[in-house]
């Protein structure tokens, strides 16, 4: 999935497929956007929107 089309998607889904993506397939958000290509800043800024915050220790948006 491309830049693009992760910040157009509406933000109740995209937190609800990158914290799938954490549990099941990344460490850390960093590492996740580095295998897709996305600053991890564009992510985040685009679920603060909706009131979702990265947590390192637990690995996910809450």
């Amino acid at each position: 999935m491309d830049k693009e089309t992760l910040i157009k998607m509406d933000p109740n889904i995209l937190v609800s497929m990158v914290n799938m993506k954490l549990r099941d397939y990344y460490s850390s958000l960093d590492q996740y956007c580095e295998d897709i290509g996305i600053e991890k800043e564009c992510i985040e800024k685009r679920l603060e929107t909706i009131g979702y915050k990265y947590h390192t220790d637990i690995n996910q948006f809450k």
